[in-house]
């Protein structure tokens, strides 16, 4: 016999099933309609989850390419591309197979490391859902008080008292529902897809696409160009495997001989009290992707505190970049934050994707990170391929002033200067507000050298460009990375470190040099000291001794403004 105290206990289950078969209609509607406007490539395009376990490129009327998802359950995606943005200078018209071919490194750069992307439009998508279920679970709340509203209290008793008698048919019957919804979803898709025409390729065996299957059109495309584009990705894979191996191997090889402190520790420890902080610098890496892992390795032999990016990290600043800022943002080893200032090549739009990716974005004012008090800010300029360079709100000597006068004014001090054009910050050296600067922009590295009260170094490419050369597929220059360890107890800069990867796929790693120090020298002594423009004389094309890395290292020559 069911007594008064159990029906209170029974509306309670009752009101708490209603609220979980919403929920779950909600996650249901959510997921299987969640999209998201990105990119794919030089395309832009359209990401819509299915529930047909297939990830299906579609593009148009050349037809479609599909892979098995690696989604749960019975997800997939659907990917809909559309027209490169007319903004993608670098990607030409194509009206002759010659032409194609430049087309080619630019889909080459994108697939050399796709994770990336996935990732992105992985979690565009995750949060597309959950706002789309959070949408559909308030809209049924809200239909049901509504509901309860107009129907008056004295009726709702009547109907719950009606419906209590039934409610494990009724529980039943909404589950029973809910699975047919939802297998009615799946089998529907699945049923539109097994109806398509899709032949399995065996063109991308060996590739992250091998299994794909493709319609239409595209078949024959990819029969007869795309032994061309799986062998152009097998050479850049394997260059910087390569490459990666053999700064590894250069690595290890100078530890040993130098003997030093890090030689026998582990390659990542966490900073005792005053132990220097070591900052990776990288520069110019115009989307070349392949250099990622070679990154992320030599940030973690380093035991690299921070990576600073001294910006011109794409081409054009544009949307559908965002693979190379997401594949970038990944090469940061964990707890590494990475801090860009904003190159010539950049845009707003880049540096929107570098704060979502989770860099530090310098944009005029001083932040603090891992104790180092860096000042910077984007590029003054902006220069788009086959568009030229022009000014975007105010001059280089503007902002070099702007800059110098907030390194002056900070009470605690600026300990770097992190900018993409080196002359932008002649006016904070020459006035003794910042002790060192770091910069790119050039391709060249030069320095140390002392300007005004400070220590100028500009770093050479990252991506090895050279003039005319696209940054895609193996190397057509020397790539450099800088080793820069920082004294907090000081706040001065200890000494530097190149690691030179080379276009023949060797790699040198140079020895530890002491970066110069102005303590204590007077301003006109400085500038006396400070070496002319005519003293900066270029390192030849080819072969040299270079005394930061050693015999052999190759220095592109790359005339200024690139």
């Amino acid at each position: 016999m069911a007594g008064p105290g159990r029906r209170p206990l029974r509306n309670v289950w009752g009101r708490l099933l209603l609220v979980v078969a919403a929920l779950l209609v909600s996650l249901v509607f959510g997921v299987t309609t969640a999209s998201a406007d990105l990119s794919l490539g030089p395309h832009e395009a359209t990401y819509e989850v299915t529930t047909d376990s297939t990830v299906t490129v579609d593009l148009g009327p050349l037809g479609t390419l599909e892979i098995d998802s690696p989604l749960p359950l019975f997800l997939g995606a659907r990917v809909v591309v559309h027209e490169i943005p007319s903004s993608v200078t670098q990607v030409g018209s194509a009206h002759t197979l010659e032409a194609l071919s430049s087309d080619l490194q630019s889909y080459l750069q994108f697939f050399a490391r796709p994770q990336a992307t996935i990732a992105a439009a992985a979690r565009a998508l995750v949060v597309d859902a959950l706002w789309r279920s959070a949408m559909a679970f308030t809209a049924l709340l809200a239909v049901w008080f509504g509901v309860g509203a107009l129907i008056g209290r004295a009726r709702r008793v009547e109907l719950a008292h009606a419906a209590s008698a039934h409610g494990r048919r009724l529980a039943l019957g909404a589950v029973v529902a809910l699975l047919v919804l939802v297998a009615g979803t799946a089998s529907g898709v699945t049923r539109s897809r097994t109806a398509t025409d899709a032949t399995p390729t065996s063109v991308f065996d060996g590739t992250p696409l091998q299994g794909a299957r493709v319609t239409g059109r595209l078949g024959g495309v990819i029969d007869t160009y795309g032994s061309y584009a799986v062998a152009a990705y097998r050479q850049n894979e394997a260059f910087y495997a390569g490459a990666d191996r053999a700064m590894v191997t250069a690595w290890a090889a100078r530890a040993e001989e130098i003997a030093g402190p890090h030689a026998d520790a582990p390659a990542v420890e966490a900073p005792a009290k005053d132990a220097p902080v070591v900052m990776l610098v990288v520069s110019d890496l115009h989307c070349n992707v392949g250099m990622a892992p070679l990154i992320h390795d030599a940030a973690t032999l380093s035991g690299a505190n921070i990576i600073l990016n001294a910006g011109d990290s794409t081409m054009d600043g544009t949307a559908v970049e965002k693979y190379c800022i997401d594949t970038f943002a990944s090469a940061a080893p964990k707890d590494v934050p990475m801090v860009v200032s904003g190159g010539n090549h950049d845009s707003e739009e880049t540096a929107a994707e570098e704060r979502a990716a989770g860099m530090v974005v310098l944009s005029g004012d001083v932040v603090t990170v891992k104790g180092v008090r860096i000042l910077g800010d984007s590029d003054p300029n902006a220069t788009r391929v086959g568009a030229g360079t022009s000014a975007v709100s105010e001059s280089s000597s503007q902002e070099g002033k702007r800059l110098a006068d907030v390194a002056c004014a900070d009470k605690d001090g600026v300990d770097l200067l992190l900018i993409h054009t080196p002359t932008v910050g002649n006016q904070a050296l020459e006035r003794g507000c910042v002790p060192a600067q770091v910069s790119g922009h050039l391709h060249t590295r030069y320095g140390p050298l002392q300007v005004g009260n400070g220590v100028r170094y500009i770093s050479a490419s990252t991506a090895g460009a050279v003039s005319g050369q696209p940054t895609v597929g193996p190397l057509h220059g020397t790539a450099e990375l800088t080793v820069l360890r920082f004294d907090p107890a000081t706040r001065e800069l200890v000494d530097y470190q190149v690691i030179q990867v080379h276009k023949d796929g060797t790699a040198t790693v140079g020895y530890r040099f002491t970066w110069p120090s102005t303590r204590g020298l007077p301003g006109v002594l400085s500038e006396l000291l400070a070496p002319r423009p005519t003293a900066v004389v270029a390192p030849p094309t080819g072969p040299t001794t270079d005394p930061a890395v050693g015999a052999g290292s190759t220095v592109p020559t790359v005339p200024a403004g690139e």
